[in-house]
């Protein structure tokens, strides 16, 4: 599903650059579960970015499910993020005043589904991270593990190839921490591919492939 050969990138500091990446390559197959870890400043955070379509590398090639996405403009980057990604956040990034249903279902506007197929798919998506009796809460209604499994059928309800998620339990306590990994480890054995960017060793304990970074290289690559 994902193919890095060579990548790089160089951040413009004045007349000097910073190198967040240099010659990365890295294959993930569809359906791995696949942890991005390393200490602040190790580049993770620039290959997640990279990874999701969010910036582009200065040098190599990233193909995405066989698609060459390295050099694309931004109009074709949102609308491969759109169709192929979905993302996952610490801060959940929830509309505080929309409903649960209404927060899910806000990403399949741009797709230009109905507000009756809109609604469908958001609710069975909230019924697939155990939500099915909170769909007309909002946020403040809900707990800090419920919000982030909103944040995940969001995720979810573009029926994505790949789940992007950046920290996903750094908000959580420990025992709720616990449940939303048992809910990747789920949508995993579902047939889902997760990137999981983590600086916590028990998250990244829990995937099954451990993707080490440090200044910007890979340091380590293990399969648990």
């Amino acid at each position: 599903m994902i193919q890095l050969a060579g990548v790089g990138k160089t951040y413009k500091l004045g007349d000097a650059g910073f190198a967040a990446l240099t010659d990365i390559s890295l294959d993930i197959a569809q359906n791995e579960h696949v942890a991005l870890t390393g200490a602040s400043g190790s580049g993770k955070s620039t290959l997640m970015n990279i990874l999701g379509c969010l910036d582009t590398p200065t040098a190599g090639t990233y193909l995405l499910d066989g698609i060459q996405v390295s050099d694309m403009d931004e109009q074709h980057l949102a609308r491969v993020r759109n169709r192929k990604i979905g993302f996952i956040f610490q801060n959940f990034y929830l509309m505080p005043r929309m409903s649960a249903l209404d927060n899910v279902a806000q990403p399949l506007i741009y797709r230009g589904l109905s507000p009756a197929q809109r609604r469908e798919r958001a609710s069975e998506a909230l019924g697939r991270v155990g939500l099915g009796d909170r769909m007309q809460h909002r946020p403040n209604e809900l707990s800090g593990g419920q919000r982030q499994r909103v944040a995940i059928a969001r995720a979810l309800v573009g029926r994505p190839e790949l789940l992007l998620a950046d920290e996903p339990t750094g908000n959580l306590d420990s025992r709720t921490a616990k449940e939303i990994l048992q809910l990747f480890a789920t949508l995993h054995d579902e047939g889902h591919t997760l990137i999981i960017v983590t600086h916590d060793p028990e998250v990244a304990a829990s995937c099954r492939r451990i993707v080490r970074l440090h200044d910007g290289r890979i340091a380590e690559d293990t399969s648990g």
